[in-house]
């Protein structure tokens, strides 16, 4: 029983209390500061459960992941592709044509440095401290994508609130079925890279063409 208070309390501070704290003015070298104290903890979590190392995913998994993630990823070209020649038209695809070297630098610094991180906290972390406290997987996952969105309320977006709960939800059902952080954080790159490529940069806090 205190384990599982302990725990609660520890997902309250680390993905409620934290997020929301950044809403408030102070110090942004105090903000990256406990950013910093909270990703070494969840670190130093992983590796006592030894989950911190890179484990190719079960073979059984590729073909369906990638059946899936294209069909997936088809619908998301469709419906963001629409979105920005209709909101935005100057946009679209417009730092690929505009600034490709940028274009590439960011796939490859969000890809890795945003990325991976963000599943090793929300997926990795998350499904190995806290899917023992909820019984019901589809309220896990629900509030799993709820708190990933969450982590992003600092940016004040209601278009990224929308969209990276969307995506929490995809995240957290290919992981709930995977339990692979390679497999989540491969279809999290494809997604976001293709957000980015698409317009929607500078409508997410990415850099822009102009």
């Amino acid at each position: 029983m205190q384990s599982i208070w302990i725990r609660g309390a520890e997902l309250f501070i680390l993905f409620v209390l934290l997020p929301i704290s950044f809403l408030f003015t102070y110090p942004i070298a105090i903000k990256a500061g406990l950013t910093i104290v909270g990703f070494v903890y969840i670190l130093i979590q992983l590796k006592r459960s030894g989950l911190l190392k890179l484990k190719l995913p079960n073979r059984i998994y590729w073909k369906p992941f990638w059946k899936e993630t294209i069909i997936k990823l088809a619908i998301v070209m469709t419906i963001t592709s629409l979105y920005v020649f209709w909101m935005a038209p100057d946009k679209l695809f417009s730092v690929l044509i505009k600034k490709p070297q940028l274009w590439i630098i960011i796939l490859f610094i969000y890809t890795f440095l945003s990325v991976w991180p963000q599943e090793v906290i929300y997926r990795t972390f998350f499904y190995d401290r806290y899917e023992n406290l909820i019984a019901n997987k589809w309220l896990f996952i629900f509030i799993n994508a709820l708190l990933f969105s969450l982590a992003h309320i600092f940016l004040r977006s209601f278009l990224v609130q929308l969209l990276t709960f969307i995506g929490g939800l995809l995240f957290a059902f290919t992981y709930q079925k995977t339990k692979s952080t390679t497999l989540v954080s491969i279809e999290h790159a494809i997604y976001g890279n293709w957000l980015f490529t698409v317009g929607m940069g500078e409508m997410l806090a990415f850099p822009g063409a102009d």
